[in-house]
């Protein structure tokens, strides 16, 4: 377990002084920016960023605003809809309401190369990802864990099942979305569940554009929801 911290905060702080440097994009890490560990409820792994212009922004499944939503977004849109009624599908594709509010949406892989999915599988960014996955797992109780796919699936196989809920499901791509994701009401149990540990439910509807969701800070957090 020492071991583990200590690989996991030297590895923290070199890309931090990267950062403070300009080496790396500040984007790559908003995913911590917006769901540091003390608020978390909610993790959905993707596998690498968006390819496509203007698309990543440090959040999986996510895109900017003024970008048109992709397909897997979409089939998340439509899933989310099947599952809670009220759910009012927005014009955009920006989750950053989501982040705010506990939901860490994370991928494998935080870079890829313009225009060629999974380029930086591989390169090490798996072991970073996997360090994250590994402290979430070991230091907080009660998490939802949602993962989409084999390679989420995973990814997620160490995960203590008898400390959080994980929920799986085929990946919401066109390709495979019909086999199972748009019916797997995977927020409406990720609300059971938290609730029923004493947690805050997310609200899944705060995706509306006049909507500014707060980041909480650790003192607005119930003794249940304080990271351990």
């Amino acid at each position: 377990m020492l071991i583990f911290l200590f690989n996991f905060l030297l590895l923290f702080n070199i890309l931090l002084i990267c950062l403070l440097l300009n080496i790396i994009d500040p984007q790559i890490y908003s995913w911590s920016r917006y769901t540091p560990p003390s608020i978390v409820k909610v993790v959905i792994l993707g596998q690498d960023p968006y390819h496509n212009d203007r698309q990543a922004h440090g959040l999986c499944f996510s895109v900017p605003h003024n970008v048109p939503p992709p397909p897997s977004l979409l089939n998340i849109y439509k899933g989310l809809k099947n599952d809670i009624s009220t759910f009012q599908v927005p014009k955009h594709g920006c989750l950053v309401n989501w982040a705010k509010s506990g939901v860490l949406l994370l991928n494998t892989s935080l870079t890829v190369r313009a225009h060629e999915p999974a380029s930086h599988s591989g390169k090490g960014w798996e072991k970073f990802t996997d360090a994250v996955i590994q402290y979430l797992n070991e230091r907080k109780s009660g998490l939802v864990f949602m993962l989409w796919g084999s390679h989420a699936i995973k990814k997620g196989k160490a995960i203590n099942k008898t400390k959080h809920l994980v929920l799986e499901a085929v990946h919401p791509s066109p390709l495979s979305a019909h086999h199972g994701f748009l019916d797997c009401h995977h927020w409406s149990k990720a609300n059971k569940y938290l609730k029923d540990h004493g947690k805050e439910e997310i609200e899944w509807n705060c995706l509306a554009e006049n909507k500014n969701v707060p980041i909480p800070s650790n003192s607005d957090l119930s003794n249940n929801e304080k990271i351990d």
